[in-house]
């Protein structure tokens, strides 16, 4: 039911709010592994080096992480109203995850046990 409720209510605001990049959130597009289907995932990323930091809240078994995985790490985020091609995504480890979220951010995740990052690199231009 909660689920049900965040995605047919919540997560379409957040998702218009995001594409026009007002607010503090960013959008992952990825492809359904199975389905083919196009999906945006609305999500808090944080940035690091010109990459996107995610903490994956309900763990690396989630639809978004999955599919973004079996596409050899490849998706898009949307950041500020622009798009970001993403190659690979790395296993971040938690002290640079946490740092990345800087406080209060942090300290929310800390007390919340969170450990679980994800770094999503930009694809740069060659030369």
């Amino acid at each position: 039911m909660w689920f049900w409720l965040l995605k047919n209510s919540l997560n379409r605001v957040v998702v218009r709010l995001a594409r026009r990049g007002r607010g503090p959130f960013a959008l992952v597009r990825h492809v359904g592994r199975t389905s083919g289907a196009s999906y945006e995932t609305p999500l808090l990323l944080a940035r690091i080096d010109g990459d996107f930091v995610a903490e994956l809240t309900y763990g690396p078994r989630v639809a978004w992480h999955r599919n973004v995985v079996a596409a050899a790490g490849r998706c898009q985020v949307v950041a500020g109203g622009r798009i970001y091609e993403i190659d690979r995504v790395e296993v971040l480890p938690a002290g640079d995850g946490l740092r990345a979220f800087g406080n209060p951010a942090a300290v929310v995740l800390r007390l919340l046990r969170r450990r679980d990052f994800r770094l999503l690199v930009v694809a740069r231009s060659g030369p």
